[in-house]
């Protein structure tokens, strides 16, 4: 075993020290000992018998796409946390699944959703149950059982959970998918509308979303419907025969829905449908006007789209969608809006809302590419035996002061240990040999320059700490 070489530390003051086992700067393996560095696992490999269930994937660490990387997901997650203390949302979280009949009253039984996409299945006990598609009547249903009405309105909800559907797999489309959502209830203030709106937008912002476009639109409140839904659905009934199936049944159900049809031929016939904008009641329009003033005082770039209507029944007035030009075509990466009604449809009060879903996929797919984070501040390199013991102590005492911190548990040489540093992208090394135990200090190494200096442990590890500040 080559032994160190270097002077030992005299008092409290920071040591020069240089050891020829030790590699220089990161990217330069000047390291000469011997000893079997350990590969990593190829993946893939021979027990991958079993893989997840198609429409899924799973958070590992070294995963090829965005939204496979755990730190990626940390870092959204932080930021979205932060975001949404800003604003006073309290974070809540419900079952991943619910009565069924939860989400056939809140989507609509014309929904794509429900006819098409819901994981549903009877218990044991025989109740119909469905894991939750969407986040929305999840929280609203604990909203009324818990009688969260009865407190100070509004009430500012967000939560992040995983959603699924049975929907054909794209890029960024799970048939299990991560949603951040929001839900605000007790207020119909169009202000709150553009609350809304912009803490999306500062969320998506502070993650580096790239491109982003408000689509936003008024599907009006439920006299502007009254007014509306006889003339468009008599123009419908006059293009029956171009129409779609599922355009069809929408007809009686909620002809609006038809625009959401993806059929190419009833796209054709809808660019001739009346839209619901000259319907609005005064009440409508008012709050609609009062929106797009909020948004172009806070600066949020918008369009109106008169046709956007989202794909929910529960929505009234107020609907947008938040669109990147970094996706191409499947380039919706959150979306929400207002539901007057659906508090009261699930059996509440009659109390408003508003709220929007993003989900985590689409939000990696549309970001700019995160700096790279170490994922560790610091790695302890043992070079005997009898270091590994002292070793853990450190890093004990530098996780309990929030450094975080890890050393070699798989028998590494010396340098397979600095080559585990730099796929940890360690910003500093901690290097115990022989010399270090017996004169009472560390060697702190910077990965990135090579420097290098001894620190003293008479006190305990207050000089590292202030080292480590620096």
């Amino acid at each position: 075993m080559a032994r160190d070489r270097g002077l030992h530390p005299q008092g409290h003051g920071a040591v020069e020290c240089e050891h020829p086992a030790l590699p220089g700067a990161r990217g330069r393996d000047l390291c000469s000992r011997g000893g079997k560095d350990q590969p990593l696992p190829s993946p893939g490999g021979a027990l991958s018998g079993f893989r997840g269930p198609k429409g899924t994937y799973d958070v590992i660490p070294g995963g090829r796409e965005p939204h496979e990387r755990p730190e990626l997901w940390e870092l959204v997650e932080g930021l979205a946390r932060a975001t949404f203390e800003r604003y006073n949302y309290t974070r809540v979280s419900t079952p991943v699944f619910e009565e069924t009949e939860v989400f056939v009253r809140s989507s609509g039984e014309a929904s794509d959703i429900v006819r098409k996409e819901m994981f549903s299945f009877r218990d044991k006990g025989g109740r119909e149950l469905t894991l939750r598609p969407e986040g929305t009547a999840g929280v609203v249903r604990a909203y009324i059982q818990h009688g969260l009405y009865k407190l100070a309105q509004p009430v500012k909800l967000w939560y992040m959970g995983p959603m699924f559907r049975h929907e054909r797999q794209q890029k960024g489309r799970y048939r299990q998918h991560t949603q951040i959502g929001a839900e605000v209830l007790g207020s119909e203030d169009p202000l709150l509308d553009v609350e809304v709106i912009a803490l999306l937008y500062e969320l998506h912002r502070s993650v580096g979303v790239r491109d982003e476009v408000f689509y936003i639109n008024n599907i009006g409140d439920f006299e502007s419907r009254r007014r509306y839904f006889p003339e468009l659905r008599a123009f419908l009934e006059k293009h029956r025969s171009e129409l779609d199936p599922d355009s069809v049944e929408r007809i009686e159900i909620n002809p609006m829905r038809t625009f959401d049809s993806k059929d190419p031929n009833t796209q054709a016939v809808l660019e001739e449908a009346p839209t619901i904008g000259e319907f609005l009641s005064e009440p409508a329009k008012e709050h609609f006007e009062q929106v797009k003033a909020g948004l172009e005082a806070l600066e949020i770039p918008y369009e109106v789209d008169e046709r956007l209507v989202r794909g929910l029944d529960y929505y009234t007035l107020t609907v947008f969608e938040a669109k990147s030009g970094a996706l191409g075509a499947q380039d919706t990466v959150g979306a929400g809006g207002r539901y007057n009604g659906l508090v009261s449809l699930l059996g509440g009060p009659d109390v408003p809302g508003m709220g929007f879903g993003t989900g985590i996929e689409r939000i990696l797919l549309a970001a700019s590419a995160p700096e790279e984070r170490a994922a560790v501040d610091v790695f302890v390199v043992t070079l005997v035996r009898e270091a590994r013991a002292p070793a853990l102590r450190l890093a004990t005492e530098l996780r309990r002061e929030g450094i975080s911190c890890d050393l070699d548990y798989a028998g590494r040489s010396a340098k397979g240990q600095f080559k585990q540093a730099d796929r940890l992208s360690a910003r500093r090394v901690l290097v115990l040999g022989e010399d270090e135990l017996s004169g009472g200090y560390v060697t702190l190494r910077d990965m990135d320059s090579g420097e290098q200096r001894g620190v003293p442990l008479s006190d305990g590890s207050a000089a590292l700490l202030r080292e480590l500040a620096r």
